[in-house]
């Protein structure tokens, strides 16, 4: 009597597929040990304190940039609104408002941080308007929402930098530097902010109808629209929704370094993109979560501190960022691909 065992022709399929789906962890786990060794003071709680706060700029953009991502959009004007809404704080900080009656209108902090963020959901509602009203490219209407965010960043100073941003207890704008360098339980006042953010995004994306629609819009615009999903509402969102952490992440910069310049956050936008790609959004749109994109988030931060403190080159390391990107967008294509084989396997078998 002879025994055959039956192998599950799909099993090595569905492995590979629950790989792909992980690499974000699996990536994170490797830069980690790789640098843990490789570069000296990784493992020490400075260095930890550091790796969080870069990690926490680049996810508020990378949350952000996930939401657009998902309509089948791209925000490449982020990172220049990040550079003007710092000048504005800044501005703000050390002049208030002249309406030119020989008198001048103050600000505390919190009514700072009202103002900016409304100037950064401004410029994402001028990206959802081109896109949606005027059916322009997201890709050029937000490059040129880039050009134009940059060029206001510097007219406002003439290309100088906005120092000594101490604020004045007299208007109550003293508090300014905590949003950046402020401390509360022992965690860092824009960590707690970021648990906020993607708490709150991540609920939005899984648990209400508007996270729904994103995801419908992302994967077949049209049938979301005809199913009765207001799809330029929905664009017009997640644009605008950029635009807002563009802002707070102009306003974390400028409180931490108690200046504002108008070169701040140039090429932030790549950092963003590369994060919630490498957190699984694909480009493609319809598909992508946000803790994934906060781990992404922490593999782009801790290649980028890990590199500096092995002291590669910064050339080097745009070489290496651009290289994650294409692997990334390399495997979540692979990923369609074998999702989709899997999904017809499924339907012959039906």
């Amino acid at each position: 009597m002879s025994m055959t065992t039956q192998r599950n022709p799909n099993a090595s399929i569905n492995w590979l597929l629950l790989l792909l789906k992980a690499r974000t962890f699996v990536a994170l786990i490797l830069v980690f040990a790789y640098f843990s060794f490789a570069a000296p003071n990784f493992l020490s709680v400075a260095n930890a304190v550091l790796i969080s706060k870069h990690v926490a700029i680049n996810a508020f953009l990378a949350i952000g940039m996930t939401f657009v991502i998902i309509t089948g959009g791209i925000d490449l004007s982020v990172g220049s609104v990040v550079g003007l809404t710092s000048m504005i704080a800044g501005y703000l900080v050390l002049n208030g408002i002249d309406p030119g009656f020989g008198w001048s209108i103050q600000f505390n902090t919190l009514e700072i941080m009202v103002l900016v963020c409304l100037v950064g959901v401004f410029v994402g509602w001028i990206n959802g308007i081109l896109i949606t009203k005027l059916k322009v490219a997201p890709f050029i209407a937000t490059l040129g929402m880039l050009y134009i965010a940059r060029g206001a960043a510097l007219l406002m100073s003439g290309g100088r930098t906005f120092p000594n941003l101490n604020g004045n207890p007299e208007y109550g704008s003293d508090t300014f530097h905590v949003i950046g360098t402020g401390v509360f339980l022992g965690v860092p006042v824009m960590i707690w902010m970021l648990i906020i953010v993607a708490l709150a995004s991540a609920y939005i994306a899984r648990r209400t109808p508007l996270g729904r629609h994103i995801y419908a819009t992302g994967g077949n615009e049209r049938g979301a629209s005809l199913s009765g999903v207001r799809v330029q509402r929905v664009k017009m969102f997640v644009y605008m929704f950029s635009g807002l952490m563009a802002a707070l992440v102009g306003l974390i910069i400028a409180s931490q370094l108690k200046a504002a310049h108008p070169a701040t956050g140039e090429f932030f936008e790549l950092n963003a993109i590369a994060a919630a790609v490498l957190g699984g959004t694909s480009m493609s749109g319809g598909r992508g979560r946000i803790l994934g994109t906060i781990i992404g988030a922490f593999v782009i931060g801790i290649l980028s501190d890990g590199l500096i403190m092995m002291g590669v080159s910064s050339f080097w390391q745009m070489v290496i960022k651009g290289l994650v990107i294409v692997a990334a967008v390399v495997i979540d294509q692979a990923q369609s691909r074998i999702q989709a084989r899997v999904a017809l396997a499924h339907e012959a078998g039906a």
